[in-house]
């Protein structure tokens, strides 16, 4: 088997990820926990996966990845359960996602990981967003360490706005909102650019066609 295996596939971007990859004629991994969110993935075209994040151990995801070329890590705690989950989900479970990964022998390694930016100049601070931005930066210092082909996508404010299908793309750009339907459409045109790797890419929207935009940083 060949294809991508999206970690997170029931969240709001990668519900939206897996029928673009369909689109591309890639074959899709969804894993998700619970019975309705895997019957959803289903009516969507993708396999679902079922696989639960925080039960799994890096051996038993490993089992669920064999095959896969792509591993696209989309899950996050979303600020839901203190900072205990987040620990649990942002920062070990992509350590137990990695672990796996290579035990797996996938190839490319994709996180999607936060703008550093984003909600800075709070007062007064808000220390569970410290947190949550420490365990993400930790995060990707423990893919970045690891010898997968990896990339970073660090996109700004997520909407629900309908994507315009144009971005802003780069290692260091202004910050800004970006909506998931951009999100999802700039990962799938990573996953089909494989020279692009070892690179974190900060991402709003913009003026520029995705596409294109991704095709200049492969240059």
């Amino acid at each position: 088997m060949s294809g991508v295996f999206i970690i997170g596939a029931a969240g709001k971007i990668g519900h939206r990820l897996g029928p673009i990859l369909l689109e591309r004629n890639m074959a899709v991994g969804a894993m998700a926990r619970a019975a309705e969110q895997l019957e959803k993935l289903r009516e969507t075209g993708v396999t679902p996966v079922e696989g639960d994040l925080l039960a799994l151990d890096a051996a038993g995801l490993s089992t669920l990845m064999q095959g896969y070329e792509t591993v696209i890590f989309s899950a996050g705690a979303g600020g839901k359960g203190g900072p205990e989950m987040t620990r649990a989900i942002d920062g070990e479970g992509l350590e137990k996602a990695v672990n796996a990964a290579r035990s797996a022998r996938v190839k490319r390694f994709i996180l999607v990981s936060a703008f550093m930016d984003a909600g800075r100049g709070a007062n007064p601070p808000n220390e569970r967003f410290e947190l949550y931005m420490q365990v993400k930066r930790n995060a990707d210092a423990r893919l970045v360490q690891s010898d997968l082909d990896w990339v970073i996508l660090r996109p700004g404010t997520l909407t629900d706005e309908v994507g315009s299908g144009r971005i802003r793309a780069g290692a260091a750009i202004p910050y800004g909102n970006v909506s998931r339907d951009n999100v999802a459409a700039t990962l799938a045109e990573i996953v089909a650019s494989p020279a692009i790797n070892h690179r974190i890419i900060e991402l709003t929207d913009g003026g520029v066609p995705i596409a294109e935009a991704i095709a200049n940083l492969a240059g």
